[in-house]
């Protein structure tokens, strides 16, 4: 049961981060489509992305619709990124057509009806003979189904052109759902690829570990309960080693927790980035103005304090005014 709700909290987080994609904003559309000036953040290049507005984009945030998914793959209207990966998700090699990279469907097809097939066929021979090879080879197969299908999601929107430099931030999301740091290598951040990757692995190790010692102490305590017909002559009683046995439990339910929160703050971060990337981090502070100025004494009938002292002069100052 445990398991079960880990899992649904990584199939929710992965939702919402597609869920953003599917509600681009305006300038994410507009990007992507004949039209749109796209207007950065205040003091951002915004040449980098310019073009020319029309009313195609107005309707750019709104969330994710059946119909619009439907005219996309039909020519009939123009899909993001989102939408690409999850029309190929729920039929393999629509994003290569959308792409018109014809070819790449039967050859997505056949690796994964091989993969399946593969898979089958080996089942049965590890029925029939019980031969420890056919078990790996079966699943060797059925991995290799699912990387065929994992890749052709990725190539499709890979292959999705775009006619500007910025990352994409629908890109950048999708490249870290499917492999964390590959939305980082997108924006640039190629120093941030060992961070993310080192801490997945890190859980991972964790994992491991824990439900090692786990499944060790599990087995001591079941032992330990009936030494006469196990034989069990360790030094650990049962009762201590059922404490050990949960507290290991709760350190890699901890860790899948761990993995998780990485994964998703991977996800976060390829996002946020590729969203701040044309952001204007230069030392040209040409849009701040500092100058002098005489600041006027308020009207002493405003004022709550003595106006007989000199509070009320005028005084010499700095004025500071930002142009956007």
């Amino acid at each position: 049961m445990r398991r079960v709700l880990l899992t649904l909290l990584l199939l929710v987080s992965v939702c919402c981060s597609l869920s953003a994609q599917f509600r681009s904003t305006r300038n994410d559309v507009a990007r992507q489509t004949t039209g749109g000036t796209v207007m950065g953040p205040p003091g951002a290049d915004n040449g980098v992305a310019s073009q020319t507005d029309t009313t195609a984009v107005t309707d750019s945030v709104q969330g994710f619709s059946i119909r619009r998914l439907v005219r996309g793959y039909a020519r009939r209207d123009t899909l993001t990124p989102g939408y690409l990966a999850l029309g190929t998700a729920i039929i393999p090699g629509a994003s290569q057509m959308y792409n018109r990279d014809w070819w790449k469907v039967p050859v997505i097809y056949a690796g994964i009806g091989a993969g399946v097939y593969g898979g089958i066929y080996y089942n049965r021979q590890y029925q029939h003979t019980g031969e420890t090879k056919y078990k790996y080879l079966r699943t060797a197969s059925y991995i290799a189904a699912g990387a065929v299908y994992w890749g052709q999601i990725l190539d499709g929107v890979a292959c999705f052109k775009t006619d500007f430099r910025v990352p994409v931030p629908a890109k950048s999301t999708i490249y870290s759902l499917l492999l964390p740091g590959l939305g980082q290598a997108n924006n640039g951040d190629y120093w941030k690829i060992p961070i993310w990757t080192g801490g997945l692995v890190a859980c991972g190790y964790f994992y491991h570990f824990n439900d090692m010692q786990y499944r060790r102490f599990r087995f001591i305590t079941v032992a330990g309960a009936n030494p006469e017909t196990s034989g069990y002559v360790g030094g650990i009683t049962a009762s201590q080693a059922e404490t050990y046995r949960d507290t290991y439990r709760r350190y890699r339910d901890y860790s899948v927790l761990a993995a998780i929160l990485v994964y998703t703050l991977n996800v976060i971060d390829a996002n946020v980035f590729a969203f701040m990337h044309d952001f204007d981090v230069s030392d040209n502070l040409a849009w701040i103005e500092v100058q002098p100025t005489v600041i006027q004494p308020l009207n002493p009938q405003y004022t709550w304090y003595d106006t007989s002292s000199s509070g009320t002069n005028p005084a010499l100052g700095l004025q500071l005014q930002l142009t956007f």
